[in-house]
């Protein structure tokens, strides 16, 4: 059983559990349509209620709340609901840094300012249901509040699905895009061809440099080592990937298993075969 501390509008309200005397974010179709202060509430099958102890990437979620319209945690939720027909159990905290995201994106749509992601199309082919399910926001934005969301905002959304779905914080997310992009392009300066992101090649090249990316944050290593192989059957291959997890390392400020170098040239061989057909 819950009371109602304060109604946000008529689908979210701040209730105050029974239970622990804690606040929570109560949401739903309706929740808080003729609701009073101190009123006895119970949560609905399809209300979803969020605690407002959670501390994000973006801060505590109780100052989060204060400080975003309630369509943004609306929005939020409604994101969410969808991510978790997608993907099965989520981690529900992602709503308040997500209805923060949303809060300045659309005051910056409003203000007439556009931002742009150099990151946007490998977020798309890295995160390709992240940021399917994201997509269902251009059409709720448009109907809600008359603003056209851009495919970079899109892409943003999807990092917080992401994080909802894994235990990587958005940044950590944000941190794999770009270091997937950055040996796409160093892959394409050492070998003269561009990467179509549209391409077989670059979906085998991203997703071994995603897992790469991942093995070397979470501190696991390969058993198999390639090195001696690839480094005398595909020499320029090999350097290339040398040289790729070497300015990679710097740039996440770790150090890839020597193991890493074999494999990463087997993918970019791999990549300048498919792209030669």
């Amino acid at each position: 059983m819950y009371r109602v501390g304060k109604v946000l509008n008529h689908n979210s309200v701040i209730a105050i559990s029974s239970e622990d005397n804690q606040e929570y974010l109560m949401m739903g179709k309706g929740v808080g349509f003729g609701r009073k202060v101190s009123q006895q509430m119970e949560k609905r099958p399809g209300d979803t209620v969020y605690s407002l102890k959670d501390v994000t990437e973006r801060g505590d979620a109780k100052s989060i709340l204060k400080s975003v319209a309630p369509i943004c945690l609306e929005l939020a939720d409604i994101v969410l609901n969808k991510a978790e027909k997608e993907f099965g159990n989520i981690d529900r905290t992602v709503l308040f840094p997500m209805a923060d995201h949303l809060e300045y994106a659309i005051k910056r749509i409003q203000s007439h300012e556009q931002i742009s992601n150099p990151l946007t199309d490998d977020i798309r082919v890295l995160f390709y249901k992240e940021y399917k399910v994201a997509g269902c926001l251009e059409p709720l934005i448009k109907e809600r509040l008359d603003i056209q969301i851009d495919e970079h905002e899109v892409g943003y959304i999807a990092l917080h699905i992401h994080s909802a779905i894994d235990t990587e914080k958005v940044s950590q997310s944000m941190q794999m895009a770009r270091a997937v992009r950055e040996c796409v392009t160093l892959v394409e300066e050492e070998t003269g061809k561009k990467i179509d992101v549209s391409t077989l090649a670059y979906n085998r090249l991203m997703n071994h440099v995603r897992y790469m990316v991942a093995r070397v944050i979470k501190g696991e290593k390969l058993k198999v080592n390639m090195n001696d192989y690839m480094e005398v059957k595909y020499p320029l291959s090999f350097e290339t990937a040398r040289k790729i997890c070497d300015e990679i390392g710097q740039s996440l400020k770790c150090q890839f298993d020597e193991i890493e170098i074999g494999y990463l040239a087997m993918h970019i061989e791999r990549s300048a075969e498919d792209e030669m057909e």
